[in-house]
């Protein structure tokens, strides 16, 4: 028999998600301009509203209003399907990503999150690999070289780091011993992977910002080079669309982060359920706080670590220079892929017995030992 109660959950569920997801984005425009000038001494934005709080209103009924132009000689089905393709991963991909704990609303247990797939990171790992397809597809579709070179920079860039990224994610993975989000962030509840995994975290977070093309891995729309670089063709919603998806998928990014190293919503009193006050209050006061759930608590931890990430990504863009190409893709290349993966068989080594984690340890420090001894003999012979 259809559940129709809960079809009807995971469908409020969804568009709460989506409504965070685009107000989120719409907002975090705002708050990138705010830190920016912040942290460059300006004022930014101050005029429409009070301080400016109704600027991304303004920017939106702009992009609305604003000429669609499809150049000459461009493929105009692939044109206008591009920025579609490439924002709806944005969206979708926290599906999979628990808010909170399972709490109790009008007397029926709800999961805080929409649902929690015991393949959770195979699903988080798939649908991040079509975002690139989008951008591919646009700079192909336009029919212009600047276009053309962004969108082949960016598929290089995200198909290097996401090697790095799947196998960063290996090691919390290990530790849960599952690939469900819940179960990972239910084996946090001492502590947070982050103190267990630093290496994997570091790589995870530097890849993440490389996947959704975050200074200072922004090279496929380097303005001093390719202009706008596959979005370089596109006005009004279409170009809209394409910003959107970045920042959705920085929150997308942060999120996953959170859940992974952060311990996700867990924080104090955030899995308590119900409190029970004595008898000896008044019998009103009793029931409505035995009605509150302490684990909402863990929603506003949740957004609070995600918010501390999203704030680190625009101190990073405001503060950092740019990448040159060849370093960008030898810093993936040569020094996350290998910490990713000595650090997966180092967490192996140690789930399987202390000897074989100090055998893998031994066999990393020769292997450094040799690499820089070779890096100063090239010094020395160069001189």
């Amino acid at each position: 028999m259809i559940d129709w109660t809960l079809i009807l959950e995971w469908f409020i569920k969804a568009a709460i998600s989506c409504f965070v997801l685009l107000t989120g984005f719409a907002y975090m425009t705002f708050a990138e301009r705010k830190v920016a000038a912040l942290l460059q001494v300006r004022i930014g934005p101050n005029r429409a509203g009070p301080g400016g709080f109704f600027q991304p209103v303004a920017d939106g009924i702009k992009l609305i209003f604003k000429e669609e132009f499809i150049p000459g000689g461009a493929d105009k089905v692939i044109f206008m399907i591009a920025p579609i393709i490439t924002v709806i991963p944005a969206l979708i991909i926290l599906g999979v990503v628990p808010w909170g704990p399972t709490v109790t609303l009008f007397g029926r247990k709800i999961l805080l999150g929409i649902t929690d797939l015991n393949v959770g990171i195979l699903y988080i790992l798939s649908v991040a690999s079509i975002a690139v397809y989008g951008i591919v597809l646009a700079g192909w579709s336009s029919n212009n070289k600047y276009a053309m070179l962004g969108g082949l920079r960016s598929t290089a860039q995200m198909v290097s780091y996401e090697l790095s990224l799947g196998l960063a994610i290996v090691g919390p993975l290990l530790l849960a011993g599952s690939m469900s989000l819940g179960d990972i962030v239910n084996a946090q509840s001492k502590l947070p992977f982050i103190l267990l995994q630093p290496v994997a975290a570091l790589v995870f977070y530097v890849a993440a910002l490389a996947e959704v093309n975050r200074a200072p891995f922004d090279m496929p729309e380097a303005e001093q080079e390719l202009t706008a670089g596959y979005h370089t063709e596109y006005s009004g919603m279409k170009f809209a669309l394409f910003f959107m998806a970045e920042y959705i998928k920085m929150i997308g990014v942060s999120a996953i982060f959170t859940t992974l190293f952060l311990g996700g919503w867990r924080g104090p009193f955030a899995d308590l359920g119900a409190p029970q006050l004595p008898a000896a209050f008044p019998e009103p006061l009793v029931q409505f706080v035995g009605g509150l759930d302490l684990g909402l608590l863990g929603l506003i931890y949740f957004w609070a670590k995600v918010a501390a990430s999203l704030f680190f990504m625009i101190w990073l863009r405001s503060t950092h220079p740019r990448l040159r190409y060849d370093r960008l893709m030898a810093l993936g290349w040569k020094v996350m892929l290998p910490l990713a993966l000595a650090n997966v068989m180092v967490t192996a080594a140690a789930l399987v017995s202390p000897v074989a984690f100090w055998i893998i340890i031994g066999v990393l420090v020769v292997v450094v030992a040799a690499y820089l001894a070779g890096r100063v003999g090239l010094a020395v012979r160069g001189t």
